[in-house]
């Protein structure tokens, strides 16, 4: 199951991106004294007394929005609350309540969803008298809190725990597939074309389908578990912002898998969006293969083939190591090619390589290594072992760490793939020193 999910919602300027950072050890979030820095969503994990969890940082809350920037932000908001397991309703002691608090908190109450009202920038229990101004929001408990101070963020952190919904690592002996990609680029009829069976509500509006569905498929007598990343329907008359909520989606699919599936729309190319979930995938160090879907829409095939694969390795530089395959889930073209790919994929990122051998290996690349002295001295590269798989992670053994740079890391993995080939997967590779150097 997916991480449970825990939204900041409020009025802009009350301190959600101080809250994002206290909860998530971070700065990730822009923390800027000018209503509305936060225009887009921040997530990132977070974890408290052994209990793991996403947090997600919205845009400000207007309850009328002076710019149309401000109008997604406030989308934002709906979307988020929609998509979460807890709503933390931040208010701003300082401020005291308004009108948009107050709708906000109506929102909230209709939703069902599980919120917690906290009165944020009160930093002391002197000051803990200005919660009486917000009881009339409706809440039956109201947690004064300093997300700047830490004042009372312990209080509040362990309230929040016992409502988090449980959660447990998947275990399966099916390889977990997530489906991924940017809404209306065919994810679910690939899923009804893999799996045989209409699961899914399909239409050409993006984001009709509205949860992601776990679906098991075979191959030859071998079984998958397919994860579906759905885009999201639009509801009532707001506009909502489908691309920017995807994402959140599909890291909590991808959290979940051994392999990902980046669905791409042949037809139209590679988009940013293409390129940051492929990105996504990558961080979270899960193998990868490009779906180059509604290929039988593609003019040209042998031409746009190799447009296509060029565009590939230009944007997608990061990932060159994935396999990429053509495929159309409405007709069914070429839809039996991706399960071979998987199982290698799988078989590779359980590769081990023997120390011995891969010395041998390391070996034999050393003088196609340029490193620079360090401190007047010469900086060696002593030997290399793998210390773990899923994906595979190697460590190099040098006097001066940090005199190995980022482009010395890039040359030795791809020698490690010319010689032991890793496809689909990412390499760690990281460098500690052997002893130290007087």
């Amino acid at each position: 199951m997916a991480k449970p999910l825990v939204v900041i919602v409020g009025r802009p300027n009350v301190g959600k991106s101080t809250l994002f950072n206290r909860m998530t050890g971070t700065h990730s979030a822009i923390v800027e004294d000018i209503p509305g820095v936060t225009r887009d969503r921040n997530y990132l994990n977070a974890d408290w007394d052994g209990k793991t969890f996403m947090v997600v940082d919205t845009g400000g809350f207007y309850l009328d929005p002076p710019e149309d920037i401000f109008v997604q932000a406030k989308e934002q908001a709906f979307f988020a609350i929609e998509e979460g397991d807890i709503i933390i309703h931040l208010l701003d002691g300082k401020d005291g309540l308004t009108p948009a608090d107050m709708e906000l908190s109506r929102l909230l109450r209709s939703s069902g969803k599980s919120v917690i009202w906290a009165v944020n920038k009160i930093d002391a229990p002197t000051r803990e008298d200005r919660l009486y101004d917000f009881y009339g929001i409706g809440a039956d408990k109201l947690w004064p809190l300093s997300a700047a101070t830490g004042y009372g963020y312990e209080e509040f952190m362990e309230n929040l725990s016992l409502l988090l919904p449980g959660y447990r690592e998947e275990i399966t002996d099916y390889p977990k597939i997530a489906v991924v990609g940017r809404p209306n680029v065919g994810k679910s009829t690939l899923v009804n074309a893999l799996t045989g069976k209409q699961r899914m509500v399909v239409s050409s509006i993006p984001g009709t389908t509205r949860d992601a569905i776990d679906s098991i498929c075979a191959y030859h007598g071998r079984k998958y578990l397919l994860i579906d990343t759905a885009g999201l329907r639009k509801k009532g008359k707001i506009g909502y912002s489908i691309e920017r909520f995807s994402m959140v989606r599909a890291v909590r699919s991808i959290e979940r898998c051994d392999v990902a599936l980046v669905v791409i729309d042949a037809s139209e190319g590679i988009t940013e969006q293409d390129q940051k979930i492929a990105g996504i995938v990558k961080d979270y160090g899960k193998g990868a293969i490009f779906l180059l879907n509604k290929w039988d829409l593609v003019e040209n095939p042998d031409e746009s083939y190799k447009e296509v694969i060029e565009e590939l390795s230009r944007k997608m530089w990061f990932s060159r190591y994935v396999p990429a395959i053509t495929v159309s889930g409405l007709v069914k073209r070429r839809i039996t090619k991706v399960f071979p790919v998987i199982d290698r994929i799988i078989s590779e990122r359980n590769k081990r390589v023997p120390t011995a051998e891969l010395n041998r290996f390391f070996g034999s690349i050393m003088s196609k290594i340029s490193l620079p002295m360090y401190k007047g001295r010469s900086v060696k590269l002593y030997y290399m072992t793998q210390v773990k798989g899923e994906p595979p992670a190697f460590v190099i053994f040098a006097n001066y760490p940090d005199a190995v740079k980022d482009s010395h890391l890039r040359f030795i993995e791809s020698m490690l793939r010319d010689y032991f080939v890793f496809e689909g997967t990412p390499l760690k590779i990281y460098v500690r020193a052997r002893r130290k150097e007087k």
